[in-house]
């Protein structure tokens, strides 16, 4: 039986406050991409403090990004239920307490456990800050303009990411990168309690606590396969054993949530080819971003020597290009819907792979910067576009699942793209480090290819819905 509760209306806000609600719940989002990019441009300095590999490296970003991936969902129906702002505010708490643990990890595998439980704080943050958001924002065009600020923050985040980290490893050691989150939170706390007002959900959906464990596990066993394929032998019985459970827990989890009238999980929703593709666009563009990011880190600081500060500026860029594209892509997309905005990203995230296809160790900076620069301008154009083509044309009662499926499958990509790069690299010594990145660099390009057939489907479903319209 599913428990319902009615809220009131909540209460009107002046225009002032509604737009300090946001930028306090953009401070959220801030802090998670923040985390992302300052911590990847840290790999190397972490991997000499703990003494551990590329696959370390990859474990210390995946177990983060899984836990999120799997969580985002189940954060939201504890939002609607027990209150948004008290599952925020518990999130910031969680996340720094287990930032401060990241900064104390004395070993790999206390890093690695203090990043899923990062994990978990990170996703009673984003999603629930949009929530609040939308709730304080009742005027459709405000809240169309508050969203176009939401969006661009994260490309603000990856601008002051990678040279944050660098200098703060410069001057204090890898720690840093992960103590500079507690006095953000202890600022976002103080900001939430004072304008922040609490709000519920109207209707307080079930948990699907097997649907939970069956994706987690799922996810798990995917990204584990993928780090551990280079040293197990991808055709080692142990290999094989884990590509059996993958199928085994996908299986059952499909299964289950078929059978629940509320799943945490709506698969109805893949029946439609927009939707369907539009999350596979979502998944391969946070591919494309994660294996640039890593191999970037990677060959610039191993493979051509250069500091944490210097590798973080050359990735600049890309952080410009998403920073300024993103509010744009939103404008397009009002004005004249997904198509266009994703033929732009497809082709600038293939021409930027395809830039570095023939990477070397003497690559000049101005080839580096431009590949940089397009995939960045390709990434700022994806997002918004292939969440309109997720919920276009849905009741507003799926269409916030829709949205959460999506921002699940960019989470998803994160975590497969760190692996997949980490899989080309592992064991490679400095000077290979080029030449190995070549194959992942073809996968950003493909990645890109593919986002020019999700704008196909995306123009045939508007002018189907267009056609049903006028009708």
């Amino acid at each position: 039986m599913t428990t319902t509760t009615l809220s009131a209306p909540p209460p009107a806000l002046d225009a002032r406050r509604r737009w300090t609600v946001l930028a306090v719940c953009a401070l959220s989002m801030f802090l998670v991409g923040l985390d992302t990019t300052i911590v990847n441009v840290g790999l190397p300095e972490i991997g000499r403090g703990l003494g551990t590999g590329t696959r370390g490296l990859a474990w210390i970003v995946d177990a983060y990004t899984v836990v999120l991936a799997s969580l985002l969902i189940v954060s939201g129906a504890l939002a609607d239920r027990f209150g948004r702002r008290r599952v925020f505010q518990s999130g910031l708490i969680i996340f720094g307490l287990a930032s401060l643990a990241c900064s104390l990890a004395p070993s790999l595998g206390a890093l690695v456990a203090a990043r899923a439980v990062q994990g978990i704080g990170a996703s009673m943050l984003s999603p629930v800050a949009l929530a609040i958001v939308v709730n304080a924002m009742p005027d459709p065009r405000e809240r169309a303009r508050a969203i176009g600020v939401w969006a661009s923050v994260f490309g603000l985040s990856m601008a002051a990411g990678p040279v944050t980290g660098g200098a703060l490893i410069a001057a204090f050691g890898w720690r840093s990168v992960f103590w500079i989150n507690v006095p953000v939170v202890v600022a976002a706390l103080v900001l939430v309690a004072v304008f922040v007002p609490e709000s519920r959900g109207a209707r307080a959906r079930r948990l699907d606590l097997p649907g939970q464990v069956l994706l987690t596990t799922a996810l798990f066993l995917t990204v584990g396969v993928l780090i551990e394929g280079p040293r197990l032998g991808w055709v080692s019985p142990a290999a094989l054993t884990g590509y059996a459970l993958i199928a085994a827990a996908t299986a059952a989890f499909v299964r289950a949530e078929l059978r629940r009238p509320e799943p945490l999980m709506d698969l109805g929703l893949f029946r439609r080819p927009a939707f369907a593709t539009a999350v596979l666009g979502a998944v391969a563009v946070f591919v494309a971003l994660n294996v640039s990011l890593l191999l970037s880190t990677l060959y610039l600081q191993h493979g051509r020597g250069l500091t944490p500060l210097a590798a973080g500026t050359a990735t600049l860029p890309m952080a410009l290009g998403a920073t300024l594209c993103a509010p744009w892509s939103g404008t397009l997309v009002g004005r004249l819907g997904p198509r266009r905005p994703l033929l732009l990203a497809g082709a600038f995230i293939t021409a930027g792979g395809l830039s570095l296809v023939g990477l070397s160790q003497d690559t000049g900076v101005a080839l580096l910067g431009l590949a940089h620069l397009l995939i960045g301008i390709g990434f700022g154009f994806a997002n918004a576009p292939l969440t309109n083509t997720a919920v276009g044309g849905l009741p507003p009662s799926r269409a916030g699942v829709a949205g959460a499926i999506t921002s699940t499958a960019r989470q998803v990509g994160s975590a497969i793209g760190i692996a997949v790069a980490g899989a080309l690299v592992t064991g490679v010594a400095p000077a290979g480090l080029a030449r190995a990145s070549h194959a992942g660099w073809l996968l950003v390009a493909a990645c890109g290819l593919f986002l020019l057939g999700v704008a196909r489907i995306s123009q045939t479903t508007a002018t189907v819905t267009a056609t049903v319209t006028d009708r």
